[in-house]
């Protein structure tokens, strides 16, 4: 659906995702910032949070960094105590990154409020759109990953 007259970038799908993404993130970020993070070190706190183990490359795709900035983090992290480096049972290639004790505490609060912003900036939508848009983002992020 295309809106007549519009400039381009008010109706070309690549750029309304990232403007978004960027007007809801920064608010957010600030928090981050606040807490000592930056936004890759957040992101790696918060995908394992869920208390399971990722591979450096499995991160690499979630955080959506490439992988020696996603490693420089993970040193970082490592070094603050905050992650800690395993091996992998499957593959003695890779390491597994985990949550340490004091990752959990530090970033515990801060999903928090990610939530509480999260619900904020969804609010105005209701619950049935909020979950439609969510869905409608996950089956184009699935399409885009499973092309063929």
């Amino acid at each position: 659906m295309s809106v007549a007259g519009a400039p381009f970038v008010d109706d070309y799908l690549a750029y309304l995702l990232a403007r978004a993404s960027a007007l809801v993130s920064d608010e957010f970020h600030r928090e981050v910032s606040a807490a000592g993070l930056g936004v890759l070190e957040w992101r790696v706190l918060a995908t394992l949070s869920d208390a399971r183990a990722r591979t450096v490359n499995q991160l690499t795709d979630i955080v959506l960094a490439k992988q020696p900035t996603v490693t420089k983090v993970i040193d970082r992290l490592e070094a603050s105590g905050y992650v800690v480096r395993g091996e992998s049972a499957t593959d003695k290639r890779q390491s597994l990154v985990s949550l340490t004790g004091a990752g959990v505490a530090h970033v515990k609060p801060l999903l928090d409020s990610a939530r509480r912003h999260e619900a904020r900036v969804l609010e105005r939508f209701g619950e049935t759109q909020s979950a439609q848009l969510k869905d409608s983002l996950r089956e184009l992020i699935h399409q885009m990953t499973h092309r063929g």
